[in-house]
């Protein structure tokens, strides 16, 4: 369950943003996510992606939202055809889209949050081929119904497989892991076999002892692969941000640290593995870097190593797909110092890398490559209507 927020609605008055489409598409308003919510509409071979709208977490908020809805639709003058909307059914915007969806009589069309980050990269660029993605953030409801949030996929228009994952990680508390990093630190603890280190490393936290039976349990600690989630737990590790007070402080802090450092780390040798189900596993690089006392040099080789792994996971999957595109979305694609050097890495072995260029790579991306999901579903309906 989401807690309300007291922070108001970030709205502006700056005009949307035109993204040129190569082929023309039908009419689809799709609804964005939760976070750094925007929409987008698309006519023709033009997908108008709304200014930020911020979290949809307050009545004023989500008044706001079904504002710009209107503005934008009267704006660019296309009533749409059909309506996407992320997965999660708790979001403002699914509920809105629903609502919407039934009012008009509209087909309505449920994208994976990490599917269409790689979308919204595939619609910036007009690529129209399949990619192999990485998405990388906080969370995102997967198929399967977990939090997911490092993710390899094969994406291809309408479609997509999840054919990688990060190692899963628990989450003691669930949301309340993902505002206090030590709390992840604690999970990485048990998944190491120590955990009768929590209580020794965090005597400040009164809830240590809870969080040690919660793990040893099983009890409220949701498995999730995120990205986000690794950084805390890293950053809880190296005692750098125990207790967050605003959103991916942790992974601020850690990739200032790498950057004071001074020069680029070397990854760490065996720091990570592939296993044959095609989960990459960080447990190595965790487990060294819960040892480290000099965090600027830890933080370092932690990006490098999270780099090399990323990039190894990446082309094994070109390779084995023969694909030549690698799209990278997600929020932690923020941390230019990951983002450059796993670019690096991908472009040396001959590799097209498609980051985000007009749009930011987070959650304000979902309408885009919801739309542009959809938008593919709906063509490909079409052809097959007209067939018969």
């Amino acid at each position: 369950m989401r807690t309300q927020s007291s922070r108001p609605p970030i709205l502006t008055e700056s005009p949307s943003i035109a993204i040129e489409l190569p082929f023309d598409a039908p009419a689809t308003l799709a609804c964005g996510a939760w976070l750094k919510n925007t929409v987008c509409l698309i006519s023709g071979r033009t997908a108008y992606v709304s200014p930020l709208l911020g979290d949809l977490d307050s009545a004023d908020a989500c008044q706001a939202y079904t504002d710009t809805i209107t503005r934008l639709i009267a704006t660019v003058g296309t009533r749409p055809e059909c309506i996407a909307h992320d997965l999660h059914p708790d979001f403002y915007s699914t509920q809105f889209a629903h609502y919407y969806a039934n009012q008009h009589n509209l087909p309505v069309i449920a994208v994976q949050h990490h599917h269409a980050h790689i979308g919204a990269l595939c619609a910036e660029h007009g690529i129209t081929q399949a990619v192999i993605g990485i998405a990388l953030d906080g969370v995102g409801l997967g198929t399967d119904h977990t939090p997911w949030g490092g993710e390899l996929l094969y994406s291809a228009g309408a479609t997509f497989e999840r054919i990688g994952h990060l190692q899963p990680l628990a989450m003691p508390g669930g949301d309340r892991a993902a505002r206090e990093p030590w709390r992840m630190a604690a999970a990485a603890l048990h998944h190491l076999g120590r955990v009768d280190e929590i209580m020794r490393r965090f005597p400040d936290q009164s809830a240590a002892g809870t969080v040690t039976t919660m793990l040893q349990q099983k009890l409220h600690c949701p498995s999730t692969s995120s990205m986000g989630r690794l950084f805390d737990a890293a950053a809880g590790l190296l005692n750098i941000a125990p207790v967050q007070a605003h959103e991916a402080q942790a992974a601020i802090k850690l990739q200032n640290l790498a950057s004071e450092y001074g020069h680029l780390s070397a990854p760490l040798s065996q720091g990570h593995q592939i296993h044959k189900d095609n989960i990459l596993d960080f447990t190595p690089l965790i487990s060294w870097l819960s040892n480290q006392h000099d965090t600027r040099h830890a933080a370092a080789v932690f990006h490098a190593t999270l780099a090399a792994g990323l990039a190894e996971w990446a082309v094994l999957a070109a390779r084995q797909h023969q694909l030549s595109h690698i799209a990278l979305g997600g929020g932690c694609f923020h941390n230019k110092l990951l983002s450059q050097q796993l670019v690096n890495l991908l472009t040396r072995q001959g590799l097209k890398v498609l980051s985000a260029e007009r749009l930011l790579p987070d959650d304000s991306a979902i309408s885009l490559g919801q739309a542009w999901i959809a938008a593919h579903h709906m063509k490909t309906f079409n052809k097959h209507a007209r067939t018969y």
